[in-house]
């Protein structure tokens, strides 16, 4: 009750901002000259508070908002997610929200697999001529029985049967979820329901536990929660009943019982000598029992129950109805996500070794086939400017031309077609020449520092320059930024490492927000501390705005914005190491955090000696910059 009324007042105080700062600029020109002046301030500020609160309210009450107003919603989205959940593993086998059959994906990259071994077996020198056709007889073998899975004529009516059932059970399904009696409840189970739903407790925070604060009761308390719920109990006992479905016509199943056979007594003739022999028996046994476990149909054969899949996903969600608004608009922050019958929301000695230890230590890391968890402090690797290439291109460029990707044949060949040799192009999956390309644990925090500093320049500058030019745009972000600039980036870490990931992303957009506000604020100092006698001059000389901003106001900021990068640069550093610190694979906060975990004490004063030494060639680099971009700084 007391969010629903602060909802209100809030929502009609910023209105009446919004709407006495309109009247108050409409009037503000005529009311500065011949008017009463003090009356004309404000009226801009006035309108810029209420945008800017209303933007606040949204991203940080907008969960309140929803418990208020919507307060059996995170209930309802609970069994919508349960739903999605049982659907996810039957989607996963079709090119729904994936881009290939689950048959398709595992008959590639098994016949990848096999004909790698080929070529090792084929090149290795340890495994005599004999055993060398007794393997590649057994990959042929594994090889030829793909065909029998594949082949339709092969498909036995019994599996088949199952298949058409499961499909219309799915069916069955929907047209059932369509009607509004489903699913059929007596009014003692609904009594029951509505006690247990009471006892679990309502949405909020928990009173008993910091960790996991805030609980999502999962027991349905609504007649459109109990059909998701009731809808994916069923999706659960069809999806089980499918997995356990197995494509294993009679041909198959006494091909892969010999394969499994001849392996086993063929490893055990083999003597300790030929230990590759018989590790290669083993990769191909490996990739064998693959094929037999994974769910290969022929094409065409699941068409129907793809179908019924994609009815009823269309079903459920058109049932969701404004669900889906309260899910998009009141939670800004993520959604109800289910894990089985829970679900949560998603809206982080020797300490002073000799220096003879250390050098000696630091040598050895400097090894390319040493480094630091098997991965060098810094060196090169020959990389094909395909990798490079796939790197840059987004796979979407793929996704998004006409048609579908390739699906196998009844022999169980696939062949590819124009996407996917697209495809192919934006992953990098070809062949093309090698380059040096730098690797390392100081390159990637290096390359860390100065991608998340060069995006803060971009776009902290031309942001910065704008507020400095510009009263509105400075009345409008100013709030904001020094809202945001005093947290500590840390603070932000963990967050911002558990939505965007471990990896770079995280990283890189961690750099970003804390370059960002130091770039802005310089560039903003250096464009508002420009002399109106300097513009006024050019502009009399007849130069244009853009000829001002370019040869007037950015030389006049040009030293600020130099400053502010040093200062950025410094705050990265340290922001940095502090997030390989937190989660991290690689770089130098990462070798420091694991080296302080085995109390290695050279590698931590190595870790440091090498943050001062990149530290000091970024600032030595900068300053390089400023004497040839400034050369009248600090000399009157």
């Amino acid at each position: 009750m007391i969010t629903a009324f602060l909802t209100f007042v809030f929502f009609f105080a910023i209105v009446g901002c919004i709407l006495y700062g309109r009247k108050l600029i409409k009037t503000e020109k005529v009311d500065a000259v011949f008017g009463n002046p003090e009356r004309a301030q404000g009226g801009t500020h006035w309108v810029i508070v209420g945008s800017s609160f209303l933007l606040l309210v949204w991203l940080y009450y907008s969960w309140d908002i929803a418990k208020s107003f919507f307060p059996k919603s995170a209930n309802e989205l609970c069994q919508v997610a349960k739903v999605d959940e049982s659907l996810l593993s039957l989607k996963y086998l079709f090119p729904i929200e994936e881009r290939q059959f689950k048959s398709t994906s595992v008959i590639e990259t098994e016949t990848e697999n096999l004909n790698k071994i080929i070529l090792d077996i084929e090149n290795s020198n340890k495994v005599n001529d004999q055993n060398k056709n007794i393997l590649l007889n057994f990959v042929s073998n594994t090889k030829g029985t793909i065909p029998l899975l594949t082949n339709n004529n092969l498909l036995e009516n019994d599996t088949k049967e199952q298949i058409n059932l499961i499909a219309a059970k799915i069916n069955n399904l929907t047209e059932k979820f369509k009607t509004k009696d489903f699913p059929e409840e007596s009014p003692d189970d609904e009594i029951k329901r509505i006690e247990a739903a009471k006892e679990e407790g309502d949405w909020g925070a928990s009173s008993t536990s910091i960790d996991n604060a805030v609980e999502i009761p999962s027991i349905p308390k609504t007649k459109k929660g109990l059909k998701f719920q009731a809808a994916a109990d069923e999706l659960n006992l069809i999806s089980d009943e499918f997995f356990e479905l197995r494509n294993h016509n009679s041909q198959y199943v006494s091909a892969i019982e010999n394969i499994k056979k001849d392996i086993k007594e063929f490893r055990s003739k083999l003597n300790d000598s030929e230990e590759i022999t018989s590790s290669f028996a083993k990769d191909i046994l490996k990739i064998a029992r693959r094929i037999e476990y994974a769910s290969i149909f022929p094409p065409n054969t699941l068409n129907e129950m793809q179908k019924s899949i994609i009815n009823f996903d269309k079903a459920q969600k058109k049932e969701q109805g404004g669900l889906r608004w309260v899910d998009v608009f009141l939670f800004p922050s993520g959604t109800i996500m289910s894990s089985g019958p829970s679900c949560t929301e998603q809206g982080s000695g020797r300490w002073l070794p000799k220096p003879s230890d250390t050098l000696n230590k630091f040598t050895l890391m400097l090894n390319p086939n040493v480094g630091f968890k098997q991965i060098p402090l810094i060196w090169y690797e020959m990389m094909d400017v395909s990798k490079v290439i796939g790197f840059i291109l987004p796979n979407w460029i793929a996704d998004i031309l006409p048609g579908e990707y390739p699906v196998h044949n009844e022999k169980g060949e696939i062949k590819p077609n124009f996407k996917s040799k697209v495809l192919s192009f934006v992953t990098g999956d070809f062949n093309l020449f090698k380059i040096p390309v730098p690797t390392g644990h100081i390159w990637d925090s290096f390359l860390r520092v100065l991608l998340g500093l060069v995006f803060g320049i971009v776009v902290g500058v031309p942001l910065g320059l704008f507020m400095g030019l510009n009263r509105f745009a400075k009345g409008f972000f100013d709030p904001l930024i020094e809202l945001y600039r005093p947290v500590p980036p840390l603070a932000w870490a963990p967050l911002v490492i558990s939505v965007l990931g471990i990896d770079n992303l995280g990283k890189v957009f961690l750099l970003f927000m804390v370059s960002l506000s130091i770039m802005i604020i310089s560039a903003r100092a250096g464009a508002s501390g420009t002399q109106l006698s300097k513009i006024h001059a050019a502009h009399s000389l007849g130069a244009s705005r853009w000829q001002i901003l370019r040869h007037v106001i950015f030389p006049n900021s040009l030293p600020e914005i130099l400053t502010g990068i040093r200062v950025a640069t410094g705050m990265c550093w340290g922001t940095l190491v502090a997030a390989e610190f937190l989660a991290g694979t690689t770089g130098i906060g990462f070798v420091e955090n694991v080296a302080k975990k085995y109390f290695q004490y050279e590698v931590i004063w190595i870790t440091i000696f090498i943050m001062g030494m990149l530290g000091l060639l970024f600032d030595i680099t900068i300053r390089k910059i400023i004497d040839k971009t400034i050369p009248w700084r600090g000399k009157g």
